[in-house]
């Protein structure tokens, strides 16, 4: 899961890439990247941290002339934490500057990795984004575009791509449309993100979105489909209504607030709490959810918890020992409110069980009866392959627990799951355009043995030639 921006004609460019990034910085906290394209020269600024970090002053957009630009604030979920990973990428093919900004991730690796490297193929990076540049260097094809999309058919799993070209801004989208991606235009400008929230922090005007299987191609002479990849039946990801998507987002068609609201009157239909005095949310992502919580079960709502919102969101943090330092850092509790009482929770997910069982710990320290927690999702048992990172089932506190084991392991007096039919009954779309593997099991695509984020590092590792000291 990342965050990108494209931008096509508009002086301001790089300032409107910024701004899409900011309003996308949720997706992504490892780094961030603006590229543009000035007549035939390109600028790049990049770097690790939020894009605060990377953009601290309007010095640092200085440099980034032109009138096109690409965007990217980066989660990794193939390649490690190192700056030269962090996108856009930028390359030359046949002498022409070509950049990349991904959000997804690609299944079929591995093979397409070895088998350019026999090739001849150098790779720069460990992303699965690199993967389709050598794939387009090597593809036959009178534009750009028609190579981009001949490369494209010969990868598999996650992407919302956008490639900035001399010939135009190019786009792109999976068959099984995975991740949210989005067309807007502001006057003449024409505006692409992940998320809708993007378009409005900038004024763009929502048209639609990059269908499934979609390469398009703006240029001076406007917007056009040039390719249809082969079709498949939509797979896009449940988990973006779950958590990772802003309220104020409108992805796959629908709004978020709207379908989150609906998950949690569902929860409450399921999981009822009767014995419980108020029910609180655990700020941000779950706030929605748990106004159609309380509004279903007529317990009253109440602010038990506030976030500090200088902390990043404790889930995508990369490292866990991070992630357990974020969780005590982000929350503090409200006392009067929580004391003596008991209380519903509710959350959108428990990954790895590490929020969830600090936050336990601090209600109790305010004076909580009982803890009964809701989740609106089902428990998650199996990994993501597809832009999430728990891409092992060792991370994954609910893989090889019982629900009572996992109760017993927060601390905390009942716990109750959304079922899987409760979540995609809440959808606007029919269940099976939705894909569900990380609480199912069932993988839409086959998968590599292999698929840990971190991968091509240890490869590397593993064939490094160690000197001999008596040499």
């Amino acid at each position: 899961m990342c965050g990108i921006i494209g931008i096509y004609g508009n002086p301001e460019a790089a300032t409107l890439a910024y701004l899409g990034l900011y309003a996308q910085q949720h997706r992504g906290q490892e780094g961030a990247g603006i590229v543009t394209l000035d007549g035939a020269t390109v600028h790049r600024h990049m770097g690790q941290g939020l894009v605060s970090d990377v953009y601290p002053d309007q010095s640092a957009l200085n440099g980034l002339e032109g009138n096109v630009a690409i965007g990217h604030t980066r989660y990794s979920t193939t390649g490690g934490i190192d700056r030269k990973n962090v996108g856009p990428l930028l390359f030359n093919v046949e002498d022409q500057p070509v950049s990349i900004a991904h959000n997804g991730n690609l299944v079929n690796l591995a093979a397409k990795r070895r088998e350019l490297q026999k090739q001849g193929a150098i790779f720069q990076t460990t992303t699965d984004t690199e993967i389709i540049i050598h794939l387009m260097a090597r593809a036959k094809g009178a534009r750009l575009v028609d190579r981009v999309a001949t490369a494209l058919e010969q990868v598999e799993g996650a992407f919302s791509l956008l490639i900035l070209t001399p010939e135009g801004l190019i786009a792109a989208r999976d068959p099984y449309g995975w991740r949210p991606f989005a067309i807007g235009k502001l006057k003449d400008t024409w505006v692409l993100a992940s998320e809708t929230c993007a378009l409005d922090l900038i004024g763009a005007q929502e048209l639609r979105d990059v269908q499934p299987g979609e390469v398009l191609l703006i240029d001076d002479q406007g917007l056009q489909t040039v390719h249809q990849l082969p079709q498949r039946t939509a797979k896009h990801c449940v988990f973006e209504y779950v958590y990772f998507s802003r309220p104020d987002s409108r992805i796959f068609g629908s709004n978020v607030d709207k379908l989150r609201r609906k998950i949690g009157k569902t929860l409450a239909d399921e999981a009822p709490a009767p014995t419980a005095d108020i029910v609180i949310s655990v700020p941000d992502s779950s706030n929605t959810a748990t106004l159609g919580y309380a509004d279903r079960s007529g317990i009253r709502h109440e602010i038990g918890l506030i976030r500090n919102h200088y902390v990043g969101r404790s889930f995508i943090r990369p490292e866990q020992k991070l992630r357990d330092l974020t969780v005590k850092l982000k929350f503090s509790t409200v006392k009067g409110v929580l004391e003596g009482k008991e209380v519903v929770i509710v959350d959108d997910s428990i990954v790895r069980g590490t929020t969830m069982r600090t936050l336990a710990r601090l209600l109790r320290q305010a004076g909580v009866k009982k803890v009964h927690v809701r989740i609106t999702s089902p428990p998650i048992r199996f990994p993501c392959h597809f832009g999430l990172d728990f891409p092992t089932d060792k991370e994954l506190v609910a893989a090889h627990r019982t629900k009572e084991e996992v109760q017993a392991y927060l601390g905390v007096d009942s716990l109750e799951y959304l079922s899987l039919e409760g979540l995609l009954a809440s959808m606007d779309l029919p269940g099976d355009q939705f894909c569900s593997a990380c609480f199912s099991g069932k993988y839409p695509i086959a998968l590599e043995e292999s698929n840990s984020k971190d991968r091509f590092e240890m490869e590397f590792q593993d064939s490094e030639v160690i000197p001999d000291p008596a040499l």
